[in-house]
């Protein structure tokens, strides 16, 4: 067995739900991104890495390794950019920030998707780009959903790299793992079977709508976002 392959064998032991296939990274939103990535470094005892700033959307990140191709995204409003009309895309949530909003899941048929039997709940596909603190720029593309996002951040967006290396080639290990990611809904069916039609794999359980992850840290602690 490979070294992932051991390393989610053991996960499995311990009684961890692994990510969904194809998780690529979870957007945990802070409203200030300086007291946002301060306050998770000490919770997960982990440093995050810089991303950089959205161009249009009014928003910086800051991600973490979580997984072998799964990162954490840490984003809050940047200063340097004016609002975008209708506020921030996180904002009108379930609940106050800091909050786990939402979550992607790769694909490379983004625009199958948005055009499929729950393509209302995905958006349209949108191109976008960011420029890393050392001035490079990356491109990606994604299903942007309206707001509130659909079913309280539990129905993923879809994003696809193209060209661009996956982030955590990128990002240093600092030894965090997500080990469990679950949602949560009043009407737990209804959200699985729309999960399955986008060929997701969550498990949903009854209860306030929304997104749990537990991460877990450097030390052996676990943490719940």
């Amino acid at each position: 067995m490979t070294d992932s392959e051991l390393a989610r064998a053991a996960a499995v032991r311990r009684g961890h739900r692994p990510a969904p296939p194809g998780t690529d990274h979870l957007v945990y939103a802070v409203p200030d991104l300086v007291a946002g990535v301060s306050d998770l470094k000490a919770r997960l005892g982990a440093r995050q890495t810089p991303g950089g700033s959205h161009p249009g959307l009014g928003t910086r990140n800051s991600l973490l390794r979580i997984g072998e191709r799964v990162y954490l995204e840490v984003v809050g409003p940047n200063p340097e950019q004016p609002a975008p009309p209708g506020g921030l895309w996180f904002a009108g949530g379930r609940a106050p920030l800091p909050a786990l909003v939402t979550w992607a899941v790769r694909s490379a048929d983004l625009d199958g998707l948005a055009a499929g039997p729950c393509g209302h709940l995905l958006g349209p596909v949108r191109s976008m780009s960011r420029t890393r603190p050392g001035g490079e720029r990356i491109a990606w593309t994604l299903t942007m959903p309206g707001r509130p996002l659909p079913r309280q951040g539990i129905i993923p967006f879809f994003i696809d790299w193209g060209d661009t290396p996956h982030p955590c080639f990128d990002l240093p290990d600092r030894g965090v793992r997500l080990v469990r990611l679950i949602g949560r809904h009043p009407d737990p069916d209804l959200v699985r079977g729309e999960l399955d039609r986008l060929g997701v794999e969550l498990a949903v359980a009854a209860g306030r709508p929304g997104l749990v992850a537990v991460l877990e840290t450097p030390a052996g602690d676990r943490v719940t976002l």
